[in-house]
Parts: structure tokens; sequence; C-alpha cells
């Protein structure tokens, strides 16, 4: 499940990567493209139609073969949205996965899910599980008052820190769990 997972991150960098081909005043494309995407690309200086089209026809096939292995994924930026979604509470190393720098509107600063289920812990604070199966620890604060079913909103804090309001109510400060 996780290697898929990586595989369209990795992609996503090159689908995001790719939009500053067309727009001449967007910053140049990462330089460590795969050389499966840049053939493609190398097609477009050829003059020769017949040159151009063998020359797209090559290096398409290999695109498509090396999407089949598993070895590039081709990924839309609502994709990678979800994605970083997903990963929302995890800290990852700057591993330029999603592409080169952060595009307006691209950072997740909060997410809004359901609650559907609630585990009490032995220090008095709840483990929250979401829709989506992510799971959030309740680190501070009083009563939340969780139970599946309701709402809950989490939002990046200081320094780090992650705060979530349940059912609209107060905001605890909550900790991302691994699976």
């Amino acid at each position: 499940m996780l290697r898929p997972m990586l595989s369209c991150i990795a992609l996503g960098a090159v689908a995001l990567a790719a939009a500053p081909l067309v727009a001449r005043d967007k910053p140049a494309l990462p330089k460590e493209l795969p050389q499966v995407f840049e053939a493609v690309v190398n097609c477009r200086a050829l003059t020769s139609d017949s040159e151009r089209l063998a020359c797209y026809d090559r290096s398409v096939a290999a695109l498509a073969a090396a999407r089949d292995k598993e070895d590039i994924v081709v990924a839309d930026r609502a994709t990678i949205r979800e994605t970083k979604k997903g990963l929302f509470g995890f800290t990852l190393p700057k591993l330029k996965l999603f592409g080169g720098a952060e595009k307006d509107g691209d950072e997740v600063k909060e997410i809004e899910s359901t609650i559907s289920a609630v585990r009490d812990t032995g220090d008095g604070f709840a483990i929250f599980t979401l829709a989506d199966g992510a799971r959030w620890k309740q680190t501070d604060g009083g009563n939340a008052f969780a139970r599946p079913g309701v709402g809950i909103r989490i939002k990046r804090g200081a320094l780090g820190s992650y705060l979530a309001s349940i059912d609209k109510g107060a905001y605890v400060r909550v900790v991302r769990l691994s699976q």
C-alpha cells in the first residue's frame, strides 16, 4: 500500500513541474526530472515532422512502460492535494515529493472530517479515529465530548502543533498517531 502511494507522490512532482513548460513567467523546472519524461519533452526540438513523430512514438512508449512498471506515476494537482490532506499531521522530510516550491493554496492548513470512533486512554485523553482512518490523540484541554458521527476540524497551531475543534467546540491540542 505504501509503495503505490510513494510512487504516486513521486510522479506528482513531475506533474507539478510540467506546468511551467506552458507559462514563461513561472519558475524553471527542477533539474531532477526523470529521463523518460525529459525524452518526451525533448522531441519538440526536432524540426522534421517524421523525426518528431518517431521520437514521440518511442518516448511515449517508454513513458507508458515506466508507468506500467510503476517507476513513474502521473498525478494532477487535485490528487496531490488529497494526498497532502491524508498526510496532514505527519512530519515529513523535505524531499520535493510534490514538486519544487509550494504553490499558493497548495499547503494544507486544516482538515475537516467526521469522527468514526473514539477510544479513551489511561491518561484521561481520547484517541479519535476519523472517517479516512487517520488517528489523532488529544494531549491537553478538557473533555472534548467526542463521539462517533460528529464533525471535527483540525488545524495547524504554533510551533508545529495541531488543534482540534470537535462539533464546533473549543480547540484542544492533538497529535497525529501512526497507524
